[in-house]
């Protein structure tokens, strides 16, 4: 009975899921299975174990000091590091806000070309302020509920219409396997699945849901297992799609169109119609959870940097504050430059080397606070999330310097 009074309680997780599955995790996942079939499998499964090791890092922390993150950071770190990451939410937040206007106007546009990408890519942003501003935290959930939905019944429907056979995708989960060239997709499917700077997002969303002490620990982590759960189905899904329609490989957003199309070639108008809405919902909901979830970090920031007495800052405090707001018309209206003008290179340059560092910085920063006894208790890292947050580690670490590699000395 408690497991499922814990599952009527799960929200935060569904949020953080419908978030980090956007069309950087479909892009990836289209093509690897394009290009490697199931043979890489097992790098989403891995990629959601890391990423869930950092989460509930993340909710332990909080729950147990009762100080989210970022405020520990600010409490109990040298400056540069909160500077470090004021700098890349600024960036980031630029940069990703407007590849999600593309991806929303892209998804919108293949179904009602009468509007062109940026136009659809805009309304889709004003959209999305609209529902934050007006609906708070209880709509959001509910929205999230129904796009997950939508989206697992399609791209789960279309995997199942095309996907291999059953013994090729267990070998391609079980056996880890690296085919030439293909170390490049491995980290970018490990680095994509579930998000990035969002993860951070679940400390807050955990506070709308009103769990606050570590007897709601074991809440969060049925949680978030439930979360990434859906979150490596969802990646496998895609690469099954992808890897039974063989679509050719493009760059960019133009990889789901690809597949859609192939998907139409395949199984008739109605599979391209059902992975365009699947397409779509993962990258609006996506949208949603960044417009909503990415301003906790600023206004939390702001005003525990300037007053650190003021302790932990209540949710509901932070959404109807100014910084909150400032900082969701910044993330809202100022990225559509982007989508008008082309990218300015300093700025996509500036982003891939910050946010190289930022997937290491929280598992190293994860690993000394976390198993820091004076102040997580009996609650420090034990050993398996010390094994976890060490590969993670290593393996962002790693991403970070072929990131930086790529900017700085390959042509």
């Amino acid at each position: 009975m408690k497991f499922l009074d814990i599952l009527q309680k799960t929200g935060p997780g569904i949020i953080v899921a419908a978030t980090g599955l956007g069309a950087g995790d479909i892009i990836a996942a289209s093509v690897a299975g394009a290009r490697f079939g199931t043979a890489l499998l097992w790098a989403v499964i891995l990629g959601a174990i890391l990423k869930y090791a950092l989460n509930e890092g993340i909710a332990r922390w909080q729950l147990v000091t009762g100080k989210t993150l970022l405020e520990g950071w600010i409490d109990h770190l040298p400056r540069f590091i909160s500077w470090y990451f004021l700098v890349y939410l600024l960036i980031w937040t630029f940069v990703v806000a407007a590849a999600l206007m593309a991806a929303t106007g892209l998804a919108a546009h293949a179904v009602f070309p009468s509007l062109s990408v940026a136009a659809w890519g805009i309304l889709h942003s004003i959209a999305a302020a609209i529902i934050v501003l007006a609906g708070g935290y209880r709509l959001l959930e509910t929205l999230m509920k129904l796009f997950i939905g939508l989206m697992f019944v399609t791209v789960l429907l279309c995997a199942a219409i095309v996907m291999p056979p059953p013994a090729e995708i267990l070998r391609g989960l079980v056996l880890p396997s690296l085919p030439d060239h293909s170390l490049a997709y491995v980290l970018g499917i490990i680095g994509g699945v579930g998000g990035s700077v969002t993860i951070m997002s679940y400390g807050y969303w955990m506070k709308e849901a009103g769990w606050t002490g570590v007897r709601d620990l074991a809440t969060a982590r049925t949680d978030l297992g439930l979360a990434y759960g859906l979150t490596a189905l969802f990646g496998v899904a895609i690469i099954l799609v992808s890897a039974g329609v063989k679509p050719e490989v493009v760059a960019g957003n133009n990889m789901a169109l690809a597949v859609a199309n192939h998907l139409q070639s395949a199984v008739g108008d109605i599979g391209k119609w059902v992975f365009l809405l699947g397409f779509w919902g993962a990258v609006f909901s996506s949208m949603i959870g960044v417009w909503h979830g990415v301003p906790y970090l600023f206004g939390n920031f702001f005003y525990h940097f300037r007053n650190p007495e003021a302790g932990a800052v209540a949710s509901d405090s932070i959404t109807s504050s100014p910084a909150y707001r400032t900082y969701l018309i910044y993330l809202a209206l100022l990225p559509m430059l982007m989508l008008i003008l082309d990218r300015p290179v300093w700025v996509v340059v500036l982003y891939a080397v910050t946010g190289a560092f930022f997937m290491p910085l929280v598992a190293a920063l994860l690993l000394y606070m976390n198993g820091k006894s004076h102040w997580l208790r009996a609650y420090r890292n034990g050993p398996l999330a010390r094994i976890l947050l060490v590969v993670c580690l290593l393996l962002f670490g790693y991403l970070m310097l072929v990131q930086i590699r790529q900017q700085f000395f390959w042509s």
